[in-house]
Protein backbone atom coordinates (compact mmCIF):
# COMPACT_ATOMS: atom_id res chain seq x y z
CA UNK A 1 0.00 0.00 0.00
CA UNK A 2 1.86 3.68 -1.04
CA UNK A 3 2.26 6.04 2.11
CA UNK A 4 0.29 8.68 2.13
CA UNK A 5 2.29 12.00 1.30
CA UNK A 6 2.16 14.55 4.19
CA UNK A 7 2.17 17.82 3.98
CA UNK A 8 4.68 20.62 3.95
CA UNK A 9 4.04 23.73 6.04
CA UNK A 10 6.53 26.97 4.72
CA UNK A 11 7.39 29.47 6.17
CA UNK A 12 8.73 32.17 5.14
CA UNK A 13 10.09 35.43 7.21
CA UNK A 14 9.49 38.97 6.28
CA UNK A 15 10.48 42.58 7.64
CA UNK A 16 8.52 45.84 7.37
CA UNK A 17 10.01 48.99 7.72
CA UNK A 18 6.92 50.74 9.10
CA UNK A 19 5.99 54.23 8.74
CA UNK A 20 2.79 54.47 9.83
CA UNK A 21 4.32 52.71 13.49
CA UNK A 22 7.67 54.01 12.92
CA UNK A 23 9.41 50.22 13.69
CA UNK A 24 10.42 47.29 11.91
CA UNK A 25 7.39 44.80 11.86
CA UNK A 26 8.41 40.97 11.70
CA UNK A 27 5.93 39.22 10.17
CA UNK A 28 5.64 35.38 9.36
CA UNK A 29 4.05 33.94 6.91
CA UNK A 30 3.02 30.29 6.95
CA UNK A 31 1.41 28.51 3.90
CA UNK A 32 1.03 25.07 3.03
CA UNK A 33 2.81 23.57 -0.55
CA UNK A 34 -0.96 22.48 -1.64
CA UNK A 35 -1.16 26.87 -1.84
CA UNK A 36 1.50 26.64 -4.66
CA UNK A 37 -1.07 24.78 -6.89
CA UNK A 38 -4.27 26.81 -5.90
CA UNK A 39 -4.35 30.75 -6.82
CA UNK A 40 -7.24 31.32 -4.70
CA UNK A 41 -6.60 31.00 -0.86
CA UNK A 42 -8.08 32.56 2.44
CA UNK A 43 -6.16 34.91 4.41
CA UNK A 44 -5.81 34.83 7.95
CA UNK A 45 -3.93 37.49 9.95
CA UNK A 46 -3.18 36.85 13.75
CA UNK A 47 -1.83 39.18 16.10
CA UNK A 48 1.34 38.37 18.42
CA UNK A 49 2.90 36.37 16.16
CA UNK A 50 5.59 35.33 18.24
CA UNK A 51 3.28 33.30 19.94
CA UNK A 52 2.97 31.69 16.96
CA UNK A 53 6.53 30.96 16.85
CA UNK A 54 6.53 29.44 20.56
CA UNK A 55 3.37 27.42 20.29
CA UNK A 56 5.56 26.11 17.20
CA UNK A 57 1.97 27.03 14.54
CA UNK A 58 3.47 24.92 11.39
CA UNK A 59 3.32 21.63 13.53
CA UNK A 60 -0.60 22.38 14.02
CA UNK A 61 -0.98 23.63 10.45
CA UNK A 62 0.86 20.15 9.42
CA UNK A 63 -1.08 17.69 11.67
CA UNK A 64 -4.58 19.53 10.25
CA UNK A 65 -3.58 19.37 6.84
CA UNK A 66 -2.28 15.56 6.99
CA UNK A 67 -5.60 14.69 8.42
CA UNK A 68 -7.42 16.91 5.13
CA UNK A 69 -9.24 18.68 8.17
CA UNK A 70 -9.35 21.91 6.78
CA UNK A 71 -8.98 23.45 3.41
CA UNK A 72 -5.85 25.71 2.69
CA UNK A 73 -5.41 28.97 4.96
CA UNK A 74 -2.50 31.22 4.07
CA UNK A 75 -1.89 32.47 7.77
CA UNK A 76 0.37 35.60 8.63
CA UNK A 77 1.49 36.28 12.16
CA UNK A 78 2.45 40.13 13.04
CA UNK A 79 4.82 40.08 15.62
CA UNK A 80 4.29 42.77 18.26
CA UNK A 81 6.18 45.80 19.01
CA UNK A 82 7.58 47.03 23.01
CA UNK A 83 4.75 49.67 22.60
CA UNK A 84 1.73 46.66 22.58
CA UNK A 85 -0.57 48.05 24.64
CA UNK A 86 -0.61 51.15 22.62
CA UNK A 87 -1.02 49.41 19.16
CA UNK A 88 -3.59 46.45 20.19
CA UNK A 89 -6.38 48.45 21.96
CA UNK A 90 -9.30 50.03 20.11
CA UNK A 91 -8.61 52.35 17.59
CA UNK A 92 -11.42 55.11 17.98
CA UNK A 93 -11.56 55.14 21.83
CA UNK A 94 -8.67 55.19 24.35
CA UNK A 95 -9.16 53.30 27.32
CA UNK A 96 -8.95 54.99 30.91
CA UNK A 97 -5.41 55.47 31.21
CA UNK A 98 -5.13 56.78 28.07
CA UNK A 99 -3.99 53.39 26.17
CA UNK A 100 -4.48 52.68 22.57
CA UNK A 101 -3.22 55.65 21.28
CA UNK A 102 -1.33 53.59 18.17
CA UNK A 103 -4.43 51.66 17.83
CA UNK A 104 -5.19 53.72 14.74
CA UNK A 105 -1.64 53.38 12.88
CA UNK A 106 -1.83 49.91 14.02
CA UNK A 107 -4.97 49.53 11.77
CA UNK A 108 -3.10 51.74 8.96
CA UNK A 109 -0.06 49.68 9.14
CA UNK A 110 -2.41 46.39 8.28
CA UNK A 111 -4.14 48.16 5.58
CA UNK A 112 -1.29 50.39 4.04
CA UNK A 113 1.76 48.45 4.17
CA UNK A 114 0.81 45.13 5.51
CA UNK A 115 -1.95 43.65 2.75
CA UNK A 116 -0.14 45.84 0.01
CA UNK A 117 3.09 43.81 0.50
CA UNK A 118 1.49 40.32 0.71
CA UNK A 119 0.19 41.06 -2.29
CA UNK A 120 3.14 42.15 -4.06
CA UNK A 121 5.07 38.88 -2.30
CA UNK A 122 2.41 36.35 -3.53
CA UNK A 123 1.15 37.57 -6.61
CA UNK A 124 -0.33 34.28 -7.90
CA UNK A 125 -2.78 34.42 -5.16
CA UNK A 126 -5.96 35.44 -4.97
CA UNK A 127 -7.32 36.13 -1.38
CA UNK A 128 -10.64 35.11 -1.86
CA UNK A 129 -11.52 36.15 1.93
CA UNK A 130 -9.64 37.70 5.01
CA UNK A 131 -9.89 37.03 8.75
CA UNK A 132 -8.64 37.75 11.42
CA UNK A 133 -7.47 37.01 15.25
CA UNK A 134 -5.48 37.72 18.01
CA UNK A 135 -4.70 36.68 21.66
CA UNK A 136 -5.33 38.68 24.60
CA UNK A 137 -5.12 42.98 23.98
CA UNK A 138 -4.22 41.05 20.42
CA UNK A 139 -7.66 39.17 20.24
CA UNK A 140 -9.21 42.54 21.13
CA UNK A 141 -7.53 44.66 18.28
CA UNK A 142 -8.70 41.66 15.98
CA UNK A 143 -12.51 41.98 16.92
CA UNK A 144 -12.17 45.95 17.11
CA UNK A 145 -10.63 46.03 13.42
CA UNK A 146 -13.00 43.93 12.43
CA UNK A 147 -15.62 45.37 13.53
CA UNK A 148 -15.39 48.48 12.55
CA UNK A 149 -13.93 47.64 9.16
CA UNK A 150 -16.49 44.90 8.15
CA UNK A 151 -16.72 44.55 4.50
CA UNK A 152 -12.66 43.55 4.45
CA UNK A 153 -13.42 40.80 6.83
CA UNK A 154 -15.51 38.08 7.10
CA UNK A 155 -14.43 36.00 10.57
CA UNK A 156 -12.53 36.98 13.43
CA UNK A 157 -10.81 34.73 16.48
CA UNK A 158 -10.76 36.12 20.23
CA UNK A 159 -8.20 33.62 22.30
CA UNK A 160 -8.62 34.89 25.87
CA UNK A 161 -9.73 38.71 24.70
CA UNK A 162 -9.17 41.67 26.98
CA UNK A 163 -12.96 42.53 26.29
CA UNK A 164 -12.80 44.18 30.13
CA UNK A 165 -11.19 46.88 28.07
CA UNK A 166 -12.86 50.24 29.58
CA UNK A 167 -13.12 53.92 29.83
CA UNK A 168 -13.39 54.09 33.22
CA UNK A 169 -11.71 52.67 36.27
CA UNK A 170 -13.90 50.25 37.10
CA UNK A 171 -13.14 51.80 41.42
CA UNK A 172 -14.52 54.42 40.05
CA UNK A 173 -18.09 55.40 41.60
CA UNK A 174 -19.97 55.70 38.17
CA UNK A 175 -18.24 52.94 36.75
CA UNK A 176 -21.47 50.80 34.88
CA UNK A 177 -20.04 47.79 32.93
CA UNK A 178 -22.81 47.70 30.66
CA UNK A 179 -21.50 51.67 29.49
CA UNK A 180 -17.85 51.65 30.20
CA UNK A 181 -16.77 48.18 28.13
CA UNK A 182 -15.58 49.99 25.20
CA UNK A 183 -15.95 46.63 22.70
CA UNK A 184 -19.14 46.07 23.72
CA UNK A 185 -20.32 49.99 23.76
CA UNK A 186 -18.99 49.46 20.24
CA UNK A 187 -21.28 46.62 19.50
CA UNK A 188 -24.37 47.59 21.28
CA UNK A 189 -24.22 50.72 18.58
CA UNK A 190 -23.00 49.65 15.23
CA UNK A 191 -24.05 48.03 12.51
CA UNK A 192 -25.04 44.49 12.03
CA UNK A 193 -23.30 42.82 9.11
CA UNK A 194 -24.85 39.65 7.79
CA UNK A 195 -21.33 37.80 6.64
CA UNK A 196 -19.38 38.28 10.05
CA UNK A 197 -18.42 34.90 12.13
CA UNK A 198 -17.05 35.52 15.57
CA UNK A 199 -15.02 32.76 17.33
CA UNK A 200 -14.52 33.16 21.21
CA UNK A 201 -12.01 30.94 23.29
CA UNK A 202 -11.51 31.49 27.26
CA UNK A 203 -10.21 29.03 29.84
CA UNK A 204 -11.61 28.57 33.17
CA UNK A 205 -8.18 29.86 34.80
CA UNK A 206 -7.66 32.94 32.64
CA UNK A 207 -7.79 34.72 35.62
CA UNK A 208 -9.03 34.92 39.44
CA UNK A 209 -10.78 38.48 38.92
CA UNK A 210 -14.39 38.86 39.57
CA UNK A 211 -15.25 42.69 38.98
CA UNK A 212 -19.09 42.23 40.03
CA UNK A 213 -18.70 39.38 42.31
CA UNK A 214 -20.95 37.12 40.60
CA UNK A 215 -18.96 33.82 40.56
CA UNK A 216 -17.89 34.25 37.29
CA UNK A 217 -14.45 35.54 36.52
CA UNK A 218 -14.55 38.42 34.23
CA UNK A 219 -12.47 36.68 31.07
CA UNK A 220 -15.94 34.40 30.83
CA UNK A 221 -18.13 37.12 32.14
CA UNK A 222 -16.82 39.64 29.78
CA UNK A 223 -16.87 36.86 26.79
CA UNK A 224 -20.00 35.47 27.63
CA UNK A 225 -21.80 39.35 27.69
CA UNK A 226 -20.07 40.17 24.48
CA UNK A 227 -21.74 37.43 22.93
CA UNK A 228 -25.06 38.24 24.15
CA UNK A 229 -24.63 42.29 22.47
CA UNK A 230 -23.83 39.96 19.46
CA UNK A 231 -27.24 38.42 19.29
CA UNK A 232 -29.55 41.81 20.86
CA UNK A 233 -27.62 42.94 17.31
CA UNK A 234 -29.11 40.21 15.26
CA UNK A 235 -26.29 37.70 15.48
CA UNK A 236 -27.52 33.73 15.30
CA UNK A 237 -25.52 31.05 17.08
CA UNK A 238 -24.69 30.03 14.45
CA UNK A 239 -22.94 32.93 13.53
CA UNK A 240 -20.60 32.26 17.06
CA UNK A 241 -18.23 30.39 18.19
CA UNK A 242 -17.71 29.66 22.15
CA UNK A 243 -15.47 27.09 23.77
CA UNK A 244 -14.40 27.75 27.34
CA UNK A 245 -11.73 25.51 28.04
CA UNK A 246 -11.87 23.75 31.47
CA UNK A 247 -8.20 24.24 33.13
CA UNK A 248 -7.21 26.56 30.05
CA UNK A 249 -5.19 29.65 31.23
CA UNK A 250 -4.09 33.06 29.74
CA UNK A 251 -0.75 31.07 28.17
CA UNK A 252 0.23 30.30 25.00
CA UNK A 253 -0.43 26.53 25.62
CA UNK A 254 -3.78 27.30 26.44
CA UNK A 255 -4.28 29.05 22.99
CA UNK A 256 -2.54 26.45 21.04
CA UNK A 257 -4.84 23.77 22.75
CA UNK A 258 -7.54 26.18 21.01
CA UNK A 259 -6.02 27.21 17.68
CA UNK A 260 -6.56 23.61 16.20
CA UNK A 261 -10.48 23.95 16.70
CA UNK A 262 -10.90 27.62 15.74
CA UNK A 263 -9.19 26.51 12.20
CA UNK A 264 -11.43 23.32 11.41
CA UNK A 265 -14.55 25.80 12.77
CA UNK A 266 -13.54 28.44 10.05
CA UNK A 267 -11.64 26.52 7.41
CA UNK A 268 -12.79 23.03 8.09
CA UNK A 269 -13.54 20.43 5.19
Amino acid sequence: MPNRKTAVVITEHHIIHSVCLKRDVKVDCYLPDKVAAKKEVSLLLINDGQDLVTMHFQHILKRLYDRNAIQPVFCVGLHCGHDRKNEYATAKILDYMNRGAKAALHDQFVFEELLPLLRKAYPLYDFIEKSYAGFSLGGLSALDIVWNYPYEFTKVGVFSGSLWWRDKDQYAPDFDESKNRIMHRQVKEGKYSAWLKFFFEVGTQDETADRNNNGIIDAIDDTISLIEELKIKGYKDDDIAYLELQDGRHDVPTWARAFPAFLEWGWGR
